[in-house]
């Protein structure tokens, strides 16, 4: 729709411009303040501009009315070209929205270790990613989902340490001796108990097969995951294994050498990271040869960069903030555009029940289970919540709110707006298809004000991913069940003279909660 009038004034005007849509609807659905960057260059007014302007869009077929407003031109799209574009949208439902984009995308996210099950922390991310990723899909993007899988390194061994030293103590009956540092909950004696069934009672019989340990509990938690994800909708493409990766390691530190930018220093290799804005260099080799955990980014965004994506997007905890600048240097490093790389932080979550502290999970340690939330709450409401506030800001959120059957609870409210729609079909004892061909063109201005808003779901979901800003979907999807509820309680529909054209007004607002929902993992509820 936006495209239609950006289309329209190029054609009539022939230089850029910007376009607004009016915080009050009574001053037309769309409004440029062109006269005014034209001031300088006419030595006119830009009350004057905006008069003479908008008289030029008289015959422009889509516009009912074009006004000049001291010096905004004031666009008023017209009941029949309104009318065209809802009829359309009701007869290509699958295609509303629809866009097509050349730019390919390799979007990471989540990636949490795969030590245990999920926690809230690493929800909001997955959910996240999820929502770009179906938004952008249905923009047209090439998108492809990737799980960096971090199974290298210290955590994975302490994971089949801590399996080892459990399984002798809580199934064998031995007195161990705990490190200051290893993983708790009963998830790791539950995750012993079926190592002892699945691999005998000899893996805790010798510390050589605590390796073997470490590679089986790492898969074992890595179905876990897969299984908590796909509760909530999540499905990647792809998994990469850091471990498997390590074999490039050779490849890569010969491109960062062959760059410059590496240089040794008490027995360990740097790279000179501060020349692109970091606080300090950074060590990439230890002094006794091994990679360091930066190294592993290194190879990882190589392996990335060589697979050739127009761009690069991942999504990463707010505690890795520092890490962004030292990963875009190594980047620039191996001879890539780090430009081409978009880091997004998901702040950390706090949750109540009932205005207290959510009680930490026993079976996970000192962490909420996402899938304690998903019991409690259910899928639907923790997508919800989670990308109804920008991503790098703090949320904070009750679960019993989302228990509630009332206007507190905004996933309910959005769906009893759906449900109802339907409910208001069925009491007139009409179908979609009995009332798609009827026109709006005579509808009230609070009307014509109601479709309007249902028709722009596709300028939100643009705005949205190109803003990295999902919430504006789930503010939107508010706000029109909102609008959807005051009109219907302030306006007679079956029965009235106007119920038809009614109905397909709000099969149009139905049409776009049900895909705004369906592009942030939400099935639309038919019944309440």
């Amino acid at each position: 729709m936006k495209q239609r009038v950006i289309d329209a004034i190029s054609h009539e005007l022939q230089r850029e411009f910007v376009l607004e849509k009016p915080a009050n609807l009574s001053f037309g659905h769309y409004a440029t303040p062109l006269a005014f960057s034209l001031a300088k260059e006419l030595k006119k007014s830009p009350i004057l501009i905006a008069e003479e302007l908008s008289a030029r869009f008289g015959n422009v077929g889509i516009f009912q009315e074009v006004t000049a407003i001291k010096g905004y031109i004031n666009f008023k799209l017209s009941p029949t070209f309104l009318d065209s574009y809802a009829s359309w949208a009701l007869e290509n439902e699958a295609d509303f929205g629809k866009d097509t984009k050349e730019e390919t995308i390799l979007l990471e996210y989540v990636s949490a270790n795969p030590t245990g099950p999920l926690h809230i922390g690493h929800a909001r991310g997955a959910v996240m990613g999820d929502a770009l990723y179906r938004i952008g899909s249905h923009l047209g993007y090439t998108i492809t989902s990737e799980y960096y899988v971090n199974d290298a390194g210290n955590q994975v061994d302490l994971l089949g340490l801590s399996l080892y030293l459990s399984g002798r103590e809580q199934i064998l009956g031995y007195p161990v001796s705990w490190p200051e540092q290893f993983y708790r909950g009963e998830y790791i004696v539950d995750l012993a108990q079926v190592a002892y069934k699945e691999l005998g009672e000899e893996i805790f019989n010798d510390e050589s097969n605590i390796e073997r340990l470490s590679s089986w509990g790492k898969d074992k938690m890595l179905e876990l995951i897969r299984s908590n994800l796909a509760d909530v909708g999540i499905v990647f493409e792809n998994f990469v294994s850091e471990k498997s990766l390590y074999s490039a390691w050779d490849a890569s530190f010969e491109k960062l050498q062959h760059s410059g930018k590496t240089y040794e220093e008490g027995g360990k290799i740097w790279i000179r990271s501060t020349e692109l804005g970091d606080e300090k260099d950074r060590v990439v080799v230890r002094e006794d040869g091994r990679p360091t955990y930066l190294a592993g980014d290194i190879i990882y965004h190589d392996n990335k960069f060589e697979r050739g994506y127009d761009h690069y997007i991942n999504i990463w905890g707010a505690d890795h903030h520092g890490y962004i600048t030292r990963v875009k240097a190594a980047i620039h490093f191996l001879g890539y555009n780090e430009t081409k790389l978009e880091v997004l932080l998901a702040q950390m979550v706090s949750l109540l029940k009932g205005g207290e502290p959510y009680k930490m999970s026993k079976r996970a340690g000192n962490f909420i289970l996402m899938s304690d939330v998903v019991d409690e709450i259910g899928s639907d409401a923790l997508r919800f919540v989670f990308l109804s506030k920008k991503s790098d800001t703090h949320l904070e959120f009750d679960v019993d709110v989302f228990k509630q059957e009332d206007n507190n609870n905004p996933i309910f409210y959005i769906n009893y707006a759906h449900a109802r729609i339907n409910q208001i079909f069925a009491k007139a004892g009409k179908s979609l298809d009995d009332v798609k061909g009827v026109s709006l063109a005579h509808l009230s201005e609070d009307g014509q004000n109601l479709l309007f808003s249902a028709l722009l779901l596709p300028e939100v979901l643009e705005d949205a991913f190109s803003s990295r800003q999902v919430q504006k979907v789930t503010e939107y999807l508010k706000n029109l069940a909102a609008s959807l509820h005051k009109f219907y309680n302030e306006n007679r529909v079956v029965g009235s003279d106007e119920e038809v054209a009614l109905l397909k007004l709000f099969a149009v607002v139905a049409l776009s909660l049900r895909t705004g929902l369906k592009l942030i993992g939400i099935t639309a509820k038919d019944k309440m």
